[in-house]
Parts: structure tokens; C-alpha cells; sequence
């Protein structure tokens, strides 16, 4: 165990966890939300330090990321547990898995050798993934840390739920903040994420492009009958365009049954590509689609020219043609993003 950082002591030995906006006020003997915070005799310990329930070389499109160095790899971490448990979740396995007092159904990883794993595979960066990164928010701060020094990117792929504090405490070492934004009403978020509001991952995603000028790229996963909605899917496009800018990319993804909702059905393509479109009218530039290989929707075209400039199939590019510093090869355009 090692003691969290950014909690308050309350009285009765109970303590206030401040890492994500659920704020648990958790008893002595007891854990938050998410299964990984201890309160021992008044103070608040994190489970989760160090203990990797599934490490990967993965692709960055797999985050997915499009505009950031593309067809380069990630050493990527998951643990267990969440603060979100969502019912048709793709990693319920473990994000919905208690974490054992001994770390059991993990193996221990120090962020140093985190580090040297990435490098040893070749990867140009870390990604804390999987399940929320801000769970095991000690150790993906010391990770992203290291990783700065030796020269490695760092990406969360996250659901948001970050409170301010902690995202400025690790805003300087992070370079993409991967956003699932699951929908936008109330009554979605209480349904998949038993919460009560969900603006607070707005003013924190807009947060993290401003002020600590992450790249930022939204992930909308379209559920059959929850999220499908027209309406829905025009208002997360409007307040992208808004408050993020019509350079950040959307991605429109495939929902597949998992768990409580396997009961649904696959979304269907024309869906997603309906939601392609509501995007593209509200004024987005790059509004990409999921889960659906081989779909011209996962290429990046040049706005000016329509040169086709990265070819992918499912997670990764079978042609990158972008020229030096992320510009079109016919028209010169550069491309937002971050490239090499």
C-alpha cells in the first residue's frame, strides 16, 4: 500500500478522497467507489500502486488517437477497478474487479521499470489505459514523471472524471487526454455511470486542452437505445465545436455487447455513419469512425484537397502519407496534431 496523495482527514477518522468528482467520504476500514482507496486508521491508501492487471505494446490509433504520432506504439497499463461501472463495459473483467488486499490478480511493476519495458519494446510512450488512470493516480504520476525524462509521450485514456486538482497536479507531464464522453444528458450518465451530473468532465476535458494544452481527442461509444439519439449526438458535436475547437477530432464507435447489455444489438454502421454526419454539418473537421475495419470513415483526408493522406484498417495505418511536420503532400495544409 502507499499512502494517496490529495485527500482530506474529516472527523470520526473518516477521510475525503479528491482524485476523482465522486469526492468519497470514506469510513475507517472501508474504500471508495472504486475499490482501490483504503482509509487504515484515518488516513487514505492506495491498493492499486504499481499492481498491473494487463500490460500491452499497443498502437496508438488503438486509444484511439489519430493525430498523435501516428503508427507509433505505447506501452500501455491497466489495473483493476474504476470509478465508473459502466453495464455494457469492454474491460468489465477487470474494471469491475475488487482489488485484493495482496495485490492478487496483478503483477507488481515500478515506474521505473515501466519505463524501461517501453523502452526495451521500442515504444515511443507510456499510456495508462484500459480501465480509469486516475484510480492509480500515485502511480501514473510518477510514471508520466520518468517518462518526461526519458523522453517518452504520455497519454490517459480516461473517462474525465478527474477532479481539477488532480489534473493540474499531473497536467504537466501528460500529453493526450483520450476522453470517453459517453453521452449528454443527466440521465444517461446516471444510467451507465451512476452519477448525478456530468459537466464536471466537460469544464475538466476543456481544462486540460487550455490550460495545460494536452492534445485532446473525444470518444462517443453509440449504444443502441441509450446514446443513438439525434439530438444527443448533435449536442455532443455542438459543445466539441464550442468549447474544444472544430480541430478535435470525434470519434463515432461501434458499441459491441458486453456484460449487462449484451442483450443489444451491435450498432449499426449506418448509424455511425449518421453520427459522422451530424458532426460534420455542426462544423467538426474530423469526426472518424470505430470498430468498423476497413471503413473509409477511419481514414484522415486532407479538408482542403480530399487527398487521402492516412490509409488505416482497424487499429493501426496501413499508409501514413503525411509530409514532415503533419502537412498534406499535395497542398501543403497542415494537419492539427501532434506528428512527428
Amino acid at each position: 500500500m502507499k499512502e494517496a496523495i490529495l485527500y482530506d482527514r474529516l472527523s470520526g477518522n473518516k477521510v475525503r478522497c479528491n482524485i476523482c468528482q465522486r469526492r468519497c467520504e470514506i469510513p475507517e476500514g472501508k474504500r471508495g467507489y472504486c475499490w482501490t482507496r483504503l482509509n487504515q486508521k484515518g488516513e487514505l491508501y492506495s491498493l492499486a500502486y504499481g499492481r498491473v492487471s494487463f500490460m500491452s505494446v499497443a498502437p496508438i490509433e488503438k486509444k484511439p488517437l489519430y493525430h498523435f504520432y501516428p503508427g507509433s506504439f505505447a506501452m500501455s497499463f491497466g489495473t483493476l477497478g474504476c470509478n465508473f461501472r459502466c453495464p455494457g463495459c469492454q474491460n468489465w473483467d477487470i474494471a469491475h474487479a475488487k482489488i485484493d488486499l495482496d495485490g492478487g490478480q496483478t503483477e507488481y511493476v515500478s515506474p521505473e521499470d515501466s519505463i524501461k519495458l517501453a523502452k526495451r519494446h521500442g515504444c515511443e510512450g507510456m499510456s495508462w489505459t484500459y480501465n480509469e488512470p486516475s484510480i492509480w493516480f500515485e502511480y501514473t504520476l510518477d510514471g508520466a514523471r520518468l517518462s518526461k525524462k526519458a523522453n517518452l509521450y504520455t497519454t490517459y485514456v480516461t473517462n474525465g472524471y478527474i477532479t481539477c486538482e488532480a489534473l493540474d497536479m499531473i497536467g504537466p507531464y501528460l500529453d493526450a487526454f483520450r476522453v470517453d464522453l459517453k453521452g449528454f444528458s443527466k440521465d444517461l450518465y446516471k444510467k451507465i455511470a451512476n452519477l448525478s451530473d456530468f459537466r464536471g468532465i466537460l469544464d475538466v476535458t476543456k481544462r486540460a486542452k487550455d490550460k495545460w494544452r494536452m492534445w485532446v481527442e473525444i470518444v462517443t461509444n453509440i449504444i443502441p437505445g441509450y446514446s443513438d439519439d439525434e439530438t444527443h449526438l448533435r449536442k455532443i458535436a455542438s459543445w466539441i465545436v464550442k468549447d474544444l475547437g472544430e480541430d478535435t477530432p470525434w470519434h463515432v464507435t461501434q458499441f459491441i455487447p458486453h456484460l449487462k447489455l449484451k442483450n443489444l444489438s451491435p450498432t449499426p454502421v449506418a448509424t455511425l455513419e449518421r453520427a459522422r454526419g451530424i458532426g460534420q454539418d455542426v462544423g467538426l473537421r474530423w469526426v472518424y469512425i470505430g470498430n468498423i475495419p476497413g471503413h473509409p470513415g477511419q481514414n484522415t483526408y486532407c479538408p482542403e484537397c480530399n487527398e487521402l493522406l492516412i490509409e488505416r484498417y482497424d487499429f493501426g495505418p496501413v499508409q501514413n502519407m503525411l509530409a514532415p511536420g503533419g502537412k498534406c503532400q499535395n497542398c501543403g495544409v497542415e494537419i492539427p496534431g501532434r506528428f512527428h
